[in-house]
């Protein structure tokens, strides 16, 4: 480098003794090591965030913001960390101008499917590189990242070339002290954060001409730029409990683990602390990810047979070897000796895309023993962890509801197993276990909304004309043109941004049925349970992981005229199963903040409901699951008003969507808003406020 510091240029031949054997250490050293003697070059030493010695230029990820990286788990003699784990992804990340993120990936199109780790790297022209995973995934963050120059020559000449573009300077929104040590308010803000930013990513390249062998790696491409702007939690590594994050919290990708500070190694499965020993330093280990790539015995409740790393093991292109005592099976071994808690994330397969993994935090475990097996004629480390007492459930959670879908275990208070008869393609099953009470108050199950011949609020309407399914950035498909040109949903149905209004392809649409514009009118797709809560009457909950942005139900029911629920009588005052879009709802940020991608203008993410008309729904007597779910002032379910054509009306509906990723048996809440000044005036019964029984953070007191 020229005009570096000393160390890292040549010395002239003449000073330079050949036959002077150095004791090159490593760069993945830890603890830095320089070599002595009177003929060393001078070393310059500069703090990561400056000043600089001249001729010196700070390069990524010195020039972006970082926090402290100073351990917390307050133990004694424990050496705090220089700076924060970067993922491993991002280790190749030449420079800040690579952003197309779109490479050569030979796997599956779902992210983060492999083992303990993607299999994925940034290759040097900004491309995502990987190849799909026939045998296990490395441990070590170290190993993992190993991948030989064969053949790249030649590849990279059939590459496409990548879309060069700045990354855009935004404002972090994440404060210094919130890097270090977070909240559960601070996990959810970056975890949406991202989730929006990748939505909407997914569907910039959805958009796009799709070319063979390119596959998208938005959560990737979102992550980099978060990082890149300081924008993520807990950088502080620590062991025990992260602040903010939650025993049986689920991630889709394993971005997630390292913007909370969950897990720093986005390839690896073993995560690490350097401490002091009692002569040196040594490695323990703080967090593990296993997810089936390895031979592991993950079927107990509260105890995990966990392989070491390395070995070679199930690489058909390499010979099988002993595994070493280094790196993370050595922090392994350490933690064995000193008993500390390690974190323990399971990667399950998502029932709802089984492509794909589905990340479980499983709480803290302990090392009891550990010993070798042999396999194929090598050895390789065996760890027992056995999971804390006193800690919610989370991957037990997952066993039961295996067991009830494989019919090995019947559901405890099971009243109906299909509460629908059959009018859902999914069963909702109807459970309780409190008390003696066999039901709710009869009504008609209907899985839509049901208008009036007499009752359209919206003027004739005309759908599209695409003969196959509607393609996203069609300008001749009139269902996109309304939606501004962009298709509301990404490909596997996620919904990309709260909108004032969304249009759906309608039932007279001549495109297929499956098209992706139809995502509220293609039924339940997650196995839902109406149970009976301990103080709030009938709730919802789900069996199956829900990702954020799915489409859960809508809210079906009679749409009624305004004027007959303000009167109150039999469709108003003793009427509680009532939704009406005119109640004053409380405000959340939901989209993607537009200052994070370039080009994108503030009115591109507006989420402020624009609706033809109000629209009051009551399902006292003729609705779906929407109307056992509950009110939360922190709710993780909020409305969309949808509209589609039929028979040349439009008719607007209101769906349901997952604010965040939701796991599984978690009640399902929305906000009921609260009654307008015109809705009280004249009706008694919205002057008596109900008290609030949600129990969150956030809680008003009461709804009305």
């Amino acid at each position: 480098m020229e005009g570096g510091s000393g160390f890292n240029s040549v010395p002239p031949s003449n000073s330079f003794d050949k036959s002077r054997v150095l004791d090159v250490k490593p760069l993945r050293r830890l603890k830095p090591v320089f070599p002595n003697g009177p003929q060393t070059p001078p070393f310059v030493c500069a703090s990561p965030h400056g000043p600089f010695p001249s001729q010196f230029t700070p390069f990524y990820p010195f020039c972006g913001l970082q926090g402290s990286q100073t351990s917390s788990d307050n133990q004694q003699n424990q050496t705090p960390m220089p700076m924060g784990p970067n993922p491993t992804p991002l280790r190749a990340f030449r420079s800040l101008q690579a952003a197309e993120f779109s490479g050569a990936f030979n796997g599956d199109t779902e992210p983060s499917t492999g083992g303990d780790g993607d299999g994925l790297r940034m290759s040097e022209d900004g491309y995502i590189e990987g190849q799909k995973r026939t045998g296990p995934n490395l441990r070590g963050s170290n190993s993992s990242q190993k991948k030989t120059r064969k053949n790249q020559d030649a590849g990279s000449s059939r590459r496409p070339a990548a879309t060069k573009m700045s990354l855009p300077t935004i404002v972090v929104t994440v404060s210094q002290s919130e890097r270090d040590d977070g909240s559960r308010e601070v996990v959810n803000h970056v975890l949406m954060t991202f989730d929006a930013l990748r939505r909407r990513l997914s569907q910039i390249e959805d958009a796009k001409e799709q070319t063979t062998g390119i596959i998208k790696r938005s959560d990737l491409k979102a992550s980099n730029i978060l990082m890149t702007s300081g924008f993520r939690t807990n950088m502080k590594k620590r062991i025990g409990a992260v602040p903010g994050v939650e025993v049986g919290d689920i991630f889709f990708f394993r971005m997630e683990l390292c913007l909370v500070g969950l897990h720093a190694q986005s390839m690896g499965g073993i995560d690490s602390l350097v401490v002091k020993g009692d002569l040196e330093e040594e490695p323990v280990a703080v967090s593990i990810v296993s997810s089936g790539g390895y031979d592991d015995d993950a079927e107990d409740r509260d105890v995990l047979i966990y392989s070491g790393q390395g070995g070679n093991f199930g690489k058909r292109d390499k010979q099988a070897a002993d595994q070493k005592l280094e790196r993370g099976n050595l922090a392994l071994e350490r933690s064995l000796r000193r008993g500390n808690d390690v974190r323990v994330i399971r990667g399950l397969k998502d029932v709802v895309s089984p492509s794909s993994k589905v990340y479980v935090y499983d709480g803290l475990y302990k090392i009891q023993e550990s010993w070798i097996e042999s396999k194929s004629g090598c050895n390789i480390f065996k760890y027992k962890f056995v999971r804390m007492p006193g800690q919610p459930d989370a991957f037990a959670v997952w066993k039961s509801i295996q067991k009830w879908k494989e019919g090995f275990s019947s559901r405890v208070g099971l009243i109906l197993p299909d509460l629908t008869s059959g009018a859902e393609s999914t069963p909702v099953s109807l459970v309780n276990d409190i008390d003696e009470e066999k039901g709710p108050a009869y009504f008609t199950y209907f899985p839509t909304l049901k208008y009036s011949k007499s009752f359209n609020l919206a003027q004739p309407s005309f759908g599209c004309n695409c003969h196959n399914a509607c393609q996203p950035g069609d300008s001749n498909c009139s269902c996109v043109t309304k939606n501004g040109g962009k298709f509301p949903y990404t490909t596997n149905g996620i919904l990309v941004s709260r909108k004032p209004l969304i249009y759906e392809c309608g039932p007279t649409c001549p495109c297929f049925p499956n098209c992706k514009n139809r995502v509220s009118q293609t039924g339940l797709k997650v196995h839902l349970e109406v149970f009976k809560t301990v103080d709030k009457g009938w709730g919802l909950r789900s069996w199956d992981p829900i990702r954020c942005g799915t489409f859960i139900c809508e809210y079906a029911g009679e749409a009624i005229d305004k004027g007959k629920a303000k009167q109150g009588g039999e469709e108003g005052e003793n009427d509680e199963y009532v939704f009406d879009t005119s109640r004053v709802y409380g405000s959340f940020k939901w989209n993607y903040e537009s200052g994070l991608l370039e080009g994108e203008s503030s009115n591109e993410s507006n989420e402020e409901y624009k609706l033809p008309s109000d629209l009051v729904i009551s399902a006292k007597n003729v609705g779906n699951v929407a109307r056992f779910m509950n009110h939360s002032c922190s709710p993780n379910v909020f409305w969309q008003p949808v509209l589609y054509e039929h028979n040349s009306q439009s008719f607007l509906h209101i769906a349901f969507f997952a604010i965040r990723h939701i796991p599984p048996m978690t009640e399902l809440t929305f906000d009921y808003g609260i009654a307008g000044s015109d809705e009280v005036e004249g009706n008694s019964a919205l002057n008596r406020k109900k008290k609030c029984l949600c129990g969150s953070s956030n809680c008003r007191g009461y709804f009305a």
